[in-house]
């Protein structure tokens, strides 16, 4: 059986690094934009946290009510843009305006629907925020945060941001050293080998609707 092009890794990473994604709040009223990137993880981390645990339909996996956390909370502090270019590598240069705004609407829906297929699972997980290792001045910086885990090794995520007008931005996650952007930049590089640019738009849409046909069949339920 042909494997699918979306390979179960790719999709274990993704839903490994929800929560600390999900933790990246936009910028609050006290101009959480400004502040230095392990500062902002960590205090919106907080924030996130105390709405899960008040909210009986998060922790109870409500889909609608969680997309629209991850739509509010994580999106703007992802730059999707600098995502999809990376994970199409070469094949980006060759796609037109238009596939170019389809491919980063197409990849930033799986994102946000992958992430919030498990983000209830992790309401009650304690995190440690590492020391920010970076210069004065440096617009582009890891931060670093283990997930505890009851009986099990933390789970070791690396966040690789960038400094814009608009804040900071993360351009990629690595969860155990496993990078994100680089497992979807070999799928969509297959992908586009066989199928070309509209070949990646037309699988990672297919998934999209996959998984929200079975969101609302459990809905439903």
């Amino acid at each position: 059986m042909t494997r699918s092009p979306i390979d179960h890794r790719v999709r274990r990473a993704a839903i490994r690094v929800l929560t600390p994604l999900a933790l990246l709040s936009a910028a609050a009223a006290a101009g959480a934009a400004e502040l230095p990137p392990d500062v902002l993880v960590k205090n919106v981390t907080t924030e996130v946290l105390e709405i899960i645990a008040k909210d009986k339909d998060l922790r109870a996996g409500d889909r609608e009510k969680t997309i629209a956390l991850v739509e509010e909370k994580v999106l703007p502090h992802f730059n999707f843009s600098r995502m999809t270019a990376l994970a199409m590598a070469t094949y980006w240069d060759k796609a037109s305006p238009e596939q170019k705004a389809q491919l980063t609407q197409e990849f930033r829906m799986l994102l946000v629907r992958t992430y919030a297929s498990s983000i209830s699972a992790y309401h009650d997980r304690r995190f440690d925020f590492r020391p920010l290792r970076a210069n004065p001045g440096d617009t582009d910086v890891t931060v670093n945060v283990r997930v505890l885990q009851p009986g099990a090794q933390a789970v070791q995520i690396e966040y690789d941001m960038e400094k814009t007008q608009a804040g900071w931005k993360v351009w990629d996650v690595r969860v155990g050293g496993i990078s994100l952007v680089l497992n979807y930049r070999t799928e969509f590089a297959n992908l586009a080998r066989e199928s070309g640019v509209e070949g990646v738009i037309r699988t990672v849409a297919a998934k999209n609707r996959s998984l929200e046909a079975a969101s609302r069949a459990e809905t439903k339920k």
